[in-house]
């Protein structure tokens, strides 16, 4: 297989991309007050005009008070924050890219330390303790209602703004996967239990979306095994558990699933050599954008000083063509290769910088 395939302009869910290459969703924490400046529309935009063909946003807080408080995280509500991110999509577009925002809600993760809010707005499905956090506040019904109707306001915004589309993030242990992973969700009532039941949280923000945006604008929902600081969970210990929770998903009009592992080589379950993209794509018969450690010289690890970056897509274009996936995204690579996709398509690997926690550049 060519690597030339991934660079051919491809249609992925009405999306018409110049090539199959994503930029990974990855918090930067530069936009002081949570409005996105000229330094965040230059750093993405550099990276369309140097060859991604999509931008999928760092997580964005929608319009809730419980989303969470990181004050340099951007916001994706209010009126400074939209002229903020409609600057960045139109310099995206100028660079030849399509962009998506991220649309974030932490969950438990909301840090209330150092006077950092209520924990009365640490929202979770269960009142349990995480990570050392004090007890999350257990939804009520009024609650999950409330945060369906704040997605689908972020949305409505972002087709607003001008955006391509817009994903949700409900991987990594956030709000949406704490409803999908049974060791946060312990609720009795119709949003917990079974793996359809702990889905509906997810699958009516989906629902909602699509009612605010109509039936042509891409919904990219984002979802893992793994979450922060438990690298061996899994929401779905099997391929039909895994089938219910995607289904009803699927189902309420998700255009893409972004399956997000660390390593997007390896089997999901024993007994196949399907990757976690690969179940995706079987089971909802949608798009699937695969992610992890695409363009490392190995597997990334928590805490790792540096990682030298490849041109070296075998993997990638092996996995590809047996159809596990439609679009790649990169992350690390990236970060410290604004121009990563140009070199490796021009085959310049020599020039490739290594990705380090140290280095300034990465942030730019």
């Amino acid at each position: 297989m060519s690597i030339d395939t991934l660079f051919e302009p491809a249609n992925v869910a009405g999306l018409d991309l110049p090539n199959r290459f994503a930029m990974a969703p990855m918090t930067r924490q530069f936009s002081p007050g949570g409005v996105p400046g000229e330094d965040v529309a230059d750093y993405y935009a550099r990276r369309s005009a140097a060859g991604i063909g999509l931008i999928i946003t760092e997580g964005t807080y929608v319009d809730h008070p419980s989303a969470g408080n990181t004050p340099r995280v951007p916001d994706f509500f209010g009126a400074e924050a939209a002229a903020g991110w409609k600057r960045v999509a139109e310099r995206v577009h100028a660079a030849g890219g399509l962009i998506v925002p991220q649309l974030w809600h932490v969950g438990i993760n909301r840090d209330t330390r150092n006077g950092g809010g209520s924990p009365d707005l640490t929202f979770s499905p269960s009142a349990i303790s995480l990570k050392g956090r004090e007890h999350g506040h257990a939804m009520t019904t009024q609650d999950i209602d409330d945060l369906v109707a704040s997605y689908a306001r972020g949305a409505a915004l972002a087709q607003e703004l001008g955006f391509d589309g817009a994903e949700i993030h409900a991987a990594h242990g956030y709000l949406i996967d704490q409803f999908l992973w049974k060791f946060t969700n312990r609720r009795t009532d119709s949003y917990g239990g079974e793996a359809a039941a702990r889905a509906r949280f997810g699958a009516e923000i989906v629902a909602a979306i699509r009612s605010a945006v109509g039936p042509d604008f891409p919904i990219i929902f984002r979802f893992s095994q793994w979450k922060g600081g438990h690298y061996d969970a899994k929401s779905a210990d099997t391929p039909d558990e895994l089938a219910a929770l995607l289904t009803p998903i699927s189902d309420a009009g998700a255009s893409i699933f972004h399956p997000s592992t660390r390593r997007f080589w390896l089997p999901e379950f024993d007994g196949s050599d399907l990757t976690l993209a690969g179940w995706a794509k079987q089971i909802t018969g949608k798009p699937v954008i695969a992610v992890g450690s695409v363009g490392l010289g190995g597997a990334y690890e928590p805490g790792a000083d540096v990682r030298v970056p490849t041109s070296d897509l075998t993997k990638v274009g092996e996995i590809f063509d047996r159809g596990d996936f439609d679009l790649v995204a990169v992350g690390r690579a990236l970060l410290a290769n604004y121009d990563w996709a140009e070199k490796v398509r021009t085959q310049r690997s020599e020039e490739l910088r290594a990705y380090s926690h140290d280095l300034e550049s990465v942030l730019r």
